[in-house]
């Protein structure tokens, strides 16, 4: 199967890349696991965190937003020692602030499922790109949300982390045309 080269032959890579990139997210706790999870990629590959997934799952108590949101300062200092997870404090410390960020979003009636796809009406950004060479880093939609997120207080949040993010939960589509999922993607909309 022909697929968007930039997941190669990897096989924790190809099932990412067949089964959740892309896939319109509609799921709220999935949708903060991204988000958290975009934010500690920053800098580094998405294999990388893919690879230590399922230990954030487990350090960070399944991405539950309450709990995360009331970490102590020791509670994140003894996550920051943990190898098995991408030990930078800033990235460690923004996961509690991005949390009560997300509670504040949801005291204005909010979830973060509806805050993200608000800006696109409820329906997937459907792109055709015919390489990936074609496919931007962050766009003037991705601009516009990470500068209403810093200002609502959430960190890691900068135009191509929140591009990356679009992409990864579906609100824009960037499957390249010949890639089967590009249409399996659409068709979920």
């Amino acid at each position: 199967m022909p697929r968007c080269d930039w997941c190669g032959d990897d096989p924790l890579y190809v099932a990412y890349h067949d089964r959740e990139w892309g896939v319109p997210l509609r799921d709220e706790r999935a949708m903060f696991e991204f988000l958290l999870l975009e934010g500690v990629q920053a800098g580094l590959s998405w294999i990388t965190i893919l690879r230590k997934r399922e230990n954030y799952r487990e350090i960070f108590d399944d991405f539950d937003v309450q709990r995360i949101a009331s970490y102590t300062d020791r509670e994140l200092a003894a996550r920051l020692e943990n190898p098995r997870i991408i030990r930078n404090r800033l990235k460690v410390f923004a996961a509690r602030g991005n949390a009560r960020a997300t509670l504040a979003l949801y005291e204005t009636g909010q979830t973060l499922v509806e805050y993200f796809w608000s800006f696109v009406d409820g329906s997937p950004i459907q792109n055709h790109w015919r390489s990936m060479s074609e496919v931007p880093a962050q766009t003037e939609l991705s601009k516009a949300i990470s500068k209403d997120m810093k200002n609502r207080g959430f960190a890691f949040v900068g135009p191509t982390i929140i591009y990356a993010h679009m992409q990864a939960t579906g609100i824009v589509n960037d499957h390249i045309v010949d890639c089967p999922r590009h249409a399996a993607c659409a068709a979920l909309a």
